[in-house]
Order: C-alpha cells, then structure tokens, then sequence
C-alpha cells in the first residue's frame, strides 16, 4: 500500500488534478493491489477520533464538504471516493456491487489501520456502511446512516429510472439521449431530485459538482460504471438470507444515528420506523424538509446530532436531540 498527499497547489496527479479541495482538505491516493481509492482528508484536533465518510450513487467524497468542517474538532475525518466514482478508478476486478464497494473500504480501513472509525455513509454508501458493520465491527465506533438504500417493498417512484439503469443497453441508450445535455443541466437535475429544496445549494458547492461533472463525463468508463453500480445496489435490493441488507442491519453492534428526509423522493421516509427498529441500537433524526442529502442541506443539524452519538458513545453524557 502507498499514500501520496496531494496539497490543494498539486496539479501532479491526473485523477484528482480535476477535482475541487476546498480550505482545509487535502486528497491521497491509496495504491492497493487491484484498487486504487482517492481519499479526501480534513485533518481534525489533535487526539481527534478517526472518522470514515462514504457517498451515495453517483456522488463522490465532496459530498461531505459541508459536513466535515463542523465535526473536525472532534473528528479527524477522511471520505472515500468509491471505486469508479470521484477520483477514483474502476477496481480491477470490476466488482462495483455493495459488497465489493464494502470490502474496498474494508481494505482501506485495514490498509492504514485506522479503526475502530466513526463511519458515516448515504445512500448507497448507507448500504456499504451497514454491511461494513455488520462484517468487521471490530473496524466501526459508531455508524451514522443518512437515507440508506436499504430493501424497500415500494419504491420510489423516482428511483425507478435508476433501477431501469441495470437493464443491459440502458446506460448506452441514456447516453445517446442525454448526449446533448451540459454539466449544469445534469447537476441541476440532481439536486432537483435529491434536495428537498434545491434553492439551499449555496453557489459553491453548485459550482464544485459542476466542475466534477465536466470531469466524470470525459471518463472513458463514467456510463460503465453507472451501469454496473445500478445493478449492484438492483442485485442488493433482491438478496435473500444472511446477505440481506436487512439481516444485515439485524447485526449490526455499533450505536447507529439514523438520518431520514421527509422530502426524500429515493428513499422512502416510510422505511425510517423499520431501521429504527431494526438496528440494534439506534436513534433517529428526522428532518422534515430535508431531501436525499440531508448532510448537505442541513449540516448544522445533522453535525449535533452525530456529536450527540459520539458522546453518548463515550460515556459524556445522554441528550435526546437526535431523537424525533
């Protein structure tokens, strides 16, 4: 394994040369043997506990920009960029299911022995995180879980055109379709899926997911692995017995935040009272007029209550401002 700081001056390395660090970050490329992760540091306080972000579908470790800031005097954060997204290549054996995003970040944690970590994840990196924890709990403090794709009976509506993704060919038919779209056109129909108000997009963080949209789509794999990640959470949603994401979340021994938008249009808020009670030993924050991403809308909130966890998790005391 191999690790190179890349500071926010650095244009050497070709991955992360288009890649937006904002103050205080830094980004690393950790060489594995068939998987190379980019890692985006906030170095927290001196003594400050280890801490491991995960993003969603489509997303990448910029997702936690606003996050991250609050928690650094109590966290000494990274976030990953999974394997095909952000700066980070496709792995080597092409596995860009849960379980295979699970053991990469399983590897990185091993790799730099930097667990036990707080580890936080949404969406599909909720998927990831939850089966993280379950495998190897030795290597999870606590685990934060913001609007997992856990198994859902129903889903959203507006999940379905991902869903329709794994379909062989329907990458290929989307990109002959969408050929014509810019960066801005594509961001701002994300965020109008996954906010619950687009208008909270502060004009910077717009500006960084525009700019590493311009990047992803020069990727010769980008529409590849869009392909292969759909049918790897498809696949996730359908696995029966012990492979089950909610078997899973049933072993799951960390204490566990759970984080759910009332506006979310991915994942259902029905599913929130199911992981409450599912979890071992959870909590849950519910945030009415927060979408998909609520540690980008709402940071501030969800910061507390992750704080809350912590300190519960140590011993400095029980509030109950995580819990609605």
């Amino acid at each position: 394994m191999s690790s190179t700081e890349l500071p926010a001056s650095s244009a050497a390395a070709p991955r992360a040369h288009a890649v937006r660090i904002a103050e205080g970050e830094c980004l690393r490329s950790v060489e594995l043997p068939g998987l190379t992760l980019n890692v985006r540091r906030r170095s927290g306080a001196p003594g400050g506990a280890p801490a491991l972000y995960v993003h969603g579908f489509g997303g990448s470790s910029q997702n936690w920009s606003a996050l991250m800031p609050l928690l650094e005097d109590v966290l000494d954060g990274d976030a990953v960029d999974l394997p095909g997204f952000g700066a980070s290549p496709p792995p080597g054996d092409g596995d860009h299911s849960v379980a295979g995003h699970a053991r990469a970040v399983v590897r990185l944690l091993d790799a730099e022995a930097r667990g036990p970590v707080h580890l936080l994840g949404n969406s599909l990196g909720g998927a990831v995180a939850t089966r993280v924890a379950a495998v190897r709990p030795d290597l999870v403090r606590t685990l934060t879980l913001v609007s997992p794709a856990l198994p859902e009976l129903r889903v959203q509506r507006a999940a379905w055109p991902m869903a329709m993704l794994a379909l062989p060919g329907a990458a290929r038919l989307l990109a002959r379709l969408t050929g014509q779209w810019t960066a801005e056109q594509r961001v701002r129909g994300a965020l109008a899926l996954c906010y619950g108000d687009p208008g909270r997009a502060t004009d910077e963080g717009l500006l960084a997911a525009i700019e590493e949209m311009e990047h992803r789509l020069r990727l010769p794999y980008f529409w590849d692995v869009t392909a292969r990640s759909a049918r790897g959470i498809v696949e996730a949603y359908t696995l029966g017995g012990q492979h089950n994401l909610w078997r899973q979340a049933e072993r799951v021994l960390a204490p566990t935040l759970l984080v759910y938008g009332g506006r979310d249009r991915l994942v259902s808020y029905r599913t929130a009272r199911r992981a409450a009670a599912t979890f071992r030993d959870a909590r849950l924050l519910t945030l009415p007029e927060a979408g998909h991403v609520a540690m980008m809308e709402y940071p501030e909130a969800v910061a507390r209550a992750v704080r809350e966890l912590i300190a519960d998790r140590d011993g400095d005391g029980r509030g109950d401002g995580a819990r609605s």
